[in-house]
């Protein structure tokens, strides 16, 4: 069955919801994790660990997930997804509640943590690339940057929106914006149920492909994602503990102005692939090469900083480079391999990631313990040596 022009365009728009739900419900858990688990008892590194188990745990299945879609469909691993990620963030948020009445001592409770949300994050894990190969399969070869820079755009709509309204539930209680994740998510599955279409499957493919990470079509993609994403999982995990610690706030105000600080960084991000990266005629590698010294500039800021505002430059600046980044990242590892590889590679590549923010707020939390300012000088130095990868390697025209 031959898709329409109508049925495309109704694809992407509810794929383009679907992925803004889950960045709205990512980046609120990003904004009120450090102040919730500060406030049951746990210390940075705890802290850090849960975000850290769940990351690897999405690092290790995201390609299974991503074969999984040539076998069975995009849709229906996307649904699986959604409606998965929305059962696992009730458990970890009921968690976290038993935790906040004084049922659950602090290790009891970081354990429970850490359990739900690995579970939670198996399922999570069939999102990114069933949407990303489900754009791939919509959109040519010559269109493939913009189909990503549409999806990252869609996800920074989400990632704006998530720290705005997460903000101001947090008032209520710093575990209500969990709940109202998980009433967008539902939402967004439900749409999808409705509204998307169904795929047929490549007849020709008799069993899903298989992509190594050190297949050489992509590897030099590989490192360049695991580097870039864990620079950046440094800046998210510790960024709570620095405004907290530097400017003297309490847990609900900490929310309140990572919040910010993320849908700034966020709405940098979505202006630089609404405007930019459209009018943009360069191969995905070159984007990278551009991302690379405005974040160095970024880590640099928030190393030396000591004020609310230049915390707050210094995030939007990171959000321009990560909105030229991540679309480059993602086509680059798209068009370096044929249509039948759309399900694997897009399942490799939606591991790096997770595999960043698997090092990233271990390492970053551990360092923030020692000196505040340490994990953006480690993460500049990743940065600088990320920016000559980018120069060294060659991608495919």
């Amino acid at each position: 069955m031959n898709q329409t022009p109508a049925s495309i365009a109704l694809a992407k728009r509810t794929l383009l919801l679907a992925v803004a739900a889950m960045g709205f419900a990512q980046t609120v858990l990003f904004a009120i994790l450090a102040p919730l688990g500060r406030e049951i008892g746990l210390v940075e590194v705890q802290i850090g660990a849960i975000i850290s188990s769940s990351s690897l745990t999405i690092f290790l299945i995201s390609p299974l997930w991503g074969r999984a879609s040539d076998a069975w469909g995009r849709r229906k691993v996307l649904l699986i997804g959604l409606f998965g990620y929305s059962v696992g963030t009730m458990l970890f948020a009921g968690v976290f509640q038993a935790a906040l009445l004084g049922y659950l001592i602090p290790l009891t409770a970081l354990v429970l943590l850490i359990a739900t949300r690995v579970a939670n994050a198996t399922v999570m894990a069939a999102v990114s690339p069933s949407a990303n190969a489900y754009m791939a399969d919509i959109t040519t070869v010559k269109d493939r940057i913009k189909g990503m820079g549409a999806l990252g755009a869609a996800t920074n709509i989400g990632s704006i929106l998530g720290p705005a309204i997460g903000g101001l539930l947090a008032s209520i209680s710093l575990i209500t914006p969990l709940y109202f994740s998980v009433l967008l998510t539902v939402a967004a599955g439900l749409l999808a149920v409705y509204a998307l279409p169904v795929l047929p499957k490549p007849i020709h493919i008799r069993k899903p492909q298989k992509l190594k990470y050190t297949d050489p079509r992509i590897f030099p993609l590989v490192v360049a994602g695991v580097m870039l994403f864990m620079g950046f999982a440094i800046v998210q995990q510790t960024i709570a503990f620095r405004f907290q610690d530097m400017l003297g706030l309490d847990g609900t105000q900490t929310a309140k102005i990572v919040g910010i600080s993320m849908m700034f960084s966020a709405a940098a991000a979505l202006l630089v692939q609404l405007l930019v990266i459209p009018r943009l005629s360069v191969r995905p590698f070159v984007l990278l090469r551009i991302s690379m010294p405005m974040m160095m500039v970024a880590f640099a800021i928030m190393a030396i900083s000591e004020t609310q505002n230049m915390y707050m430059l210094a995030m939007c600046i990171l959000g321009s480079g990560m909105g030229l980044a991540g679309p480059g990242f993602m086509a680059g590892a798209s068009v370096a391999v044929s249509s039948e590889e759309q399900g694997a590679v897009a399942g490799v590549a939606g591991a790096c990631p997770p595999l960043g923010f698997t090092v990233g707020p271990l390492l970053g939390t551990y360092l923030y313990s020692i000196d505040g300012s340490l994990p953006y000088w480690f993460a500049f130095g990743c940065y600088f040596l990320l920016f000559f990868v980018t120069l060294k390697f060659k991608d495919r025209k």
